[in-house]
């Protein structure tokens, strides 16, 4: 069967160059599979019988960049795209269980496919219309499985990172994970630790945005305990309150799945309860209750956030929103401009939508989906109508107060706050001749 995938002018450049000079070149791995898939695939990774000097020679009037030599890559820019060009390679052994101590240069793609983690990512396409499948990945793709190449253990020790890759991939396309394939990734999960933090966040980053985070979270638990050990503790922990009809663990994955895929969203809401645990107490009626637990979570991802070296602005955006993801927003619109005000408009909408989220992974007779409407329509109506709720609105600034007799200093940034509490609170209009009249009433000048 031909298939007509449409690749990129770079990706097809540098096949017709390969094979008209007489080397063998494929498209492998999952631009291959995202094809296969009906998707456009956005990154082209190309196998090739040439060694890394042939490439070279062949793409002499081009830019080069020796971006894994050793490994037998490198990167041609094909009209300011770039396209990397590795050689049919066989792996050495994998010492430090990341990456292969040697590898060794080979004529052969059938050694190149079977070095690969997963049958789904070993398809190689010739760009006219042909695709090499050697282990049944076109099957696997058709069937939605998750396979590992040969002994799913020997994938795993070979690179620990393939553990994470696996619920990934499953994660984001919605597939199964085969049998075995499911057995060593728990049973070897303990080889994370080998693992740099960063690229453990780049996985839970992609995983946590899948469209099947849910599932994944929930069937690989302990290997996620590996990485946030508090998730062991979440599990099958039971909620006894009227709220909740789930345990910490599966509430918590139900709400990951009911927010919006971005990373600092679906961070926020898988360790919005994790510090549940330490804060449940029980009342005289055998109910459970969790205060501070927005407190105790918050210290639980900051650890995590520190520890695996995410970003500044991540981390305050997640912890910002596990903070203070339990806060009741009252329907009345000077509390909202209040809130859009320590906010900012952002963080407000995505704190509304983690509540949404949160309450629709609770008791459905707790059904708050009105008051969130009623929420948001009342913020969107403020910004609408251009109303004054952050210091750049304000009609005045420090340079008219200075104008007016004020003193530069502290002082400017008190009457600034002090008229903007006046303007939210509706205790005066956000008009410059108003405001400097109240500036003047208040604190002299």
């Amino acid at each position: 069967m031909k298939y007509n995938f449409d690749i990129s002018y770079g990706a097809s450049y540098v096949l017709d160059t390969l094979h008209k000079k007489g080397y063998e070149a494929y498209v492998v791995g999952g631009s291959v599979r995202d094809m296969y898939l009906g998707k456009r695939a956005h990154d082209y990774d190309i196998t090739t019988s040439a060694t890394p000097e042939e490439t070279r020679s062949v793409f002499y009037d081009l830019p080069v960049i020796e971006t894994g030599i050793k490994h037998g890559t490198v990167t041609v820019i094909v009209n300011s795209e770039s396209i990397e060009i590795t050689t049919y390679r066989c792996d050495g052994e994998y010492t430090d269980s990341r990456h292969p101590d040697s590898v060794e240069f080979t004529r052969n793609l059938s050694d190149d496919l079977c070095r690969r983690d997963f049958t789904i990512n070993a398809l190689a396409y010739d760009g006219e219309g042909e695709i090499i499948d050697l282990h049944g990945g076109r099957e696997d793709i058709e069937n939605r499985v998750v396979r590992a190449i040969g002994n799913p253990y020997k994938r795993f020790t070979e690179d620990a990172l393939r553990i994470l890759r696996g619920m990934r991939f499953s994660s984001v396309l919605g597939f199964e994970i085969e049998e075995r394939t499911r057995q060593a990734i728990l049973d070897l999960r303990h080889l994370l630790k080998k693992i740099s933090k960063e690229r453990i966040a780049e996985e839970i980053n992609k995983l946590l945005c899948g469209k099947n985070a849910r599932e994944v979270i929930l069937s690989y638990s302990e290997v996620l305990g590996e990485i946030i050990p508090e998730i062991n503790i979440m599990r099958g922990f039971d909620q006894k309150n009227r709220h909740h009809i789930y345990d910490i663990l599966t509430h918590t994955a139900y709400v990951v799945s009911n927010t919006e895929p971005e990373k600092h969203l679906r961070l926020a809401a898988l360790l919005h309860d994790s510090g549940k645990p330490e804060t449940v107490s029980t009342d005289e009626n055998g109910e459970q209750h969790f205060y501070g637990h927005p407190h105790a979570s918050e210290e639980i991802a900051r650890r995590f956030l520190n520890e695996y070296k995410y970003d500044n602005a991540t981390k305050d955006r997640v912890l910002l929103l596990v903070r203070v993801h339990d806060t009741v927003i009252d329907e009345d619109k000077v509390y909202i401009k209040k809130r859009l005000n320590r906010m900012g408009k952002d963080a407000f909408f995505e704190l509304v939508q983690l509540q949404r989220a949160d309450n629709k992974a609770q008791n459905p007779i707790y059904d708050r989906t009105e008051h969130f409407d009623r929420v948001e329509e009342i913020a969107r109506q403020i910004i609408s109508e251009s109303e004054c709720f952050s210091l750049k609105d304000l009609s005045v600034n420090g340079r008219d107060l200075m104008e007016n007799g004020f003193s530069r200093g502290k002082l400017l940034g008190e009457i600034l706050d002090y008229l903007l509490k006046c303007v939210i609170e509706e205790k005066t209009e956000n008009n410059k001749e108003a405001l400097l009249r109240l500036a003047r009433e208040q604190f002299g000048g």
